[in-house]
């Protein structure tokens, strides 16, 4: 989801690395490890997650998979829908209930947290459950007998107590009936058009809670800060729509020779070989018989299918525009409105490009891409995403971050309630790739996205107010913009460019992302994964960034130069005064004019907090300034002690 636009730091080129020796410190036997150094404290590996930070030879995960039929009715806004919910139970426990999130509770009669989401609470009178059965005795040929189900709501969760155990590798299937009212705004909305009212519906069925190996069931609450853990399954849904309407949908539409006419399919085959924009439905045809095939009648029912995603999300419209256009087999789209035509003319293309980029970590694994106009500003679903925009730029950058959510966390399925910076931090890190490539030449943006990061960095520390760990749930947060998007993303920026090579950590990120693809990783797996995939121990880095609130504070303390025989022999005594550690980076300019830059590794804070660097140079270049991160590209919490000066 996009919060605000978080900017992150610069690459740069390898520098150069020279250690000294450092002072040997005495550590008294039998006292407690504070060394930053010390091993990060990670859940034990088991036969589910391994040491390495990959699944476990007995690593496992539920199944859900979904068939809908849905009603959209335009007068009252309301959706009315069935479901059957096939369960397969691959865990080793027996289960005799289940929970069920019911998101578009919250706001409603039954939900606890309306006083922490005015917003939805205003417009959403919450979810009528209408049935909630089991269905038994299928045979082959034959139709299952339903029988209903005990239940309660617990908010947005409902627990449904099964008429038998369900124990490990059995299937379940529910046959659910439910309705509500989409609201004005949220992460579902609707807005009124000339034409009739634009919907984007997210959040809009009874769905699966996760049954995993870390926590059991989990089953926190949406109180509209967090966003979502799921299952992944697969979808047919039927969405039944006015006739004027035009439905897109996450999966693929089986049903096209009944709800589009020959023309509109044309010029969608022809687009699916096409590396520019062909126009599906073009200004002049919005609202006419051209759109409808022959004989329809006063509504249609759009037909969809998708394999292994994690939700499914849809967006209608009587005037949407529709442009696509493909990349590698993968057909990118593009639906909006005609007052929306200028910024949105290129979207299908930025689409595109977003997926063509944000490949590198993993390749695109799902046939199209699909980015929808309407009242949400931002947000991201398997397949498709809601965005919008006022200018080129912020819709690319929109586009591209809500694309870039299909890997992080429609592919790598992480628990975003818990872990937002799981998708959202690693999103905003990716986005800074995608942008780059798309605007070479906007030197301002890409300065902004590159070197921006450490001057945030340090208004933040002005604002003088409690500093949220990245690991502090969003719900709790006090600024969930900064824990979640902004200093996870500086700290992997941070981590690539200034502690490791580049190289290795893009090889090391992809793996992760291979490794975990439609699975569901926990922090201590990332974790493990990247110091496996890069061949040294992070913990002090893990621990200072991402588990606390640490500060860097690098200093020159003193500079000592002697001379003897026509050389200067150059102390410069350093120190790391606050909790975080980092390489450091020297810029030593000499009586000459001449300067070099030197880094020394982390390892040199290894016996404590203070390290000399030394060096020699004729008396005519002996250093007349030394300067700790010259370029400010480190998150340096105090820069008055950052220069020694011989003047």
């Amino acid at each position: 989801m996009r919060i605000l636009t978080i900017l992150t730091i610069s690459t740069i080129s390898t520098i150069s690395t020279v250690a000294a020796q450092a002072p040997s410190v005495a550590i008294r036997a039998g006292a407690p490890d504070t060394s930053p150094f010390r091993p990060l404290a990670l859940s034990t590996p088991n036969a589910f997650r391994s040491a390495s930070g990959m699944p476990g030879p007995m690593y496992w995960q539920q199944k859900a998979d979904y068939n809908i039929r849905v009603s959209l009715d335009t007068a009252t806004h309301t959706i009315r829908g069935e479901e059957t919910l096939s369960y397969r139970n691959n865990s080793p426990d027996t289960l005799r209930y289940l929970w069920i999130q019911v998101d578009r509770n919250i706001g409603g009669a039954d939900t606890r947290f309306a006083p922490l989401n005015a917003p939805n609470a205003a417009v959403n009178a919450g979810v009528t459950i209408e049935r909630v059965n089991v269905l038994r005795g299928a045979r082959a040929g034959a139709r299952p007998t339903p029988a209903p189900l005990t239940w309660r709501m617990n908010s947005t969760m409902m627990r449904v107590n099964l008429d038998q155990p369900l124990p490990p590798h059995g299937s379940v299937s529910l046959d659910l009936a439910w309705h509500h009212v989409v609201p004005r705004q949220g992460r579902t909305g609707r807005t009124l058009q000339p034409a009739g009212w634009l919907y984007q519906v997210a959040e809009w069925y009874p769905r699966m809670a996760v049954y995993d190996d870390v926590r059991g069931w989990n089953t926190d609450q949406y109180v509209g800060g967090g966003e979502f853990y799921l299952e992944y399954g697969d979808f047919d849904v039927a969405i039944t729509t006015p006739a004027g309407y035009t439905v897109t949908a996450t999966g693929l539409l089986r049903n096209a020779a009944e709800v589009l006419p020959a023309t509109i399919r044309g010029r969608l085959a022809a687009a699916a070989h096409a590396d520019t924009i062909v126009r599906i439905i073009r200004p002049d045809e919005v609202g006419t018989p051209a759109l409808l095939p022959a004989n329809t009648g006063a509504t249609r029912t759009w037909r969809w299918h998708a394999d292994n995603v994690r939700d499914f999300a849809w967006a209608t419209a009587p005037n949407y525009l529709w442009d696509a256009t493909s990349w590698d087999g993968i057909l990118t789209e593009a639906f909006y409105p005609p007052d929306k035509i200028g910024a949105w003319s290129t979207a299908a293309d930025m689409t595109r490009h977003a997926v063509m980029i944000h490949s590198r970590w993993f390749h695109y694994p799902y046939p199209k891409a699909v980015s929808a106009q309407g009242p949400v500003g931002g947000m991201e679903y398997p397949m498709m995403t809601f965005d919008d925009a006022s200018n080129e730029k912020e819709l690319y950058y929109t586009i591209a971050h809500e694309q870039g959510h299909e890997w992080y966390p429609m592919i790598v399925g992480s628990q975003e309630r818990l872990y937002p910076w799981m998708d959202e931090g690693f999103n905003t890190f990716i986005d800074w790739f995608s942008f780059r490539d798309r605007y070479p030449t906007d030197t301002t943006r890409i300065q902004s996205l590159e070197f921006g990061a450490m001057s945030a960095w340090q208004q933040y520390l002005g604002l003088r107010v409690r500093e949220p760990a990245i690991m502090e749930a969003p719900d709790r947060s006090v600024n969930t913009g900064w824990s979640a998007y902004g200093k996870p993303a500086v700290g992997l920026h941070f981590l690539r460019e200034q502690v490791v090579d580049s190289t290795a950590f893009d090889a090391a990120f992809a793996e992760f992302t291979r490794r975990w693809a439609f699975r569901h990783p926990t922090p201590a797996d990332f974790f493990r994964a990247m110091n496996d995939g890069l061949g040294e121990d992070l913990s002090w880095f893990w621990r200072g960034w991402f588990q606390r609130s640490d500060h860097l504070d690098q200093a020159i303390d003193s500079v000592l130069i002697t001379e003897t025989n026509g050389q200067a022999a150059t102390r410069v005594f350093l120190s790391s005064r606050r909790e975080m550690i980092a390489p450091v980076e020297l810029r030593v300019t000499g009586a000459d004019g001449a300067s070099r830059t030197v880094k020394l590794p982390v390892e040199a804070w290894l016996r404590g907090s203070t390290y000399v660097w030394r060096t020699t140079s004729p008396v005519s270049a002996k250093p007349v300034r030394v300067e700790i991160d010259p370029r400010a590209v480190y998150p340096d919490a105090d820069r008055s002690n950052n220069v020694w000066s011989a003047s």
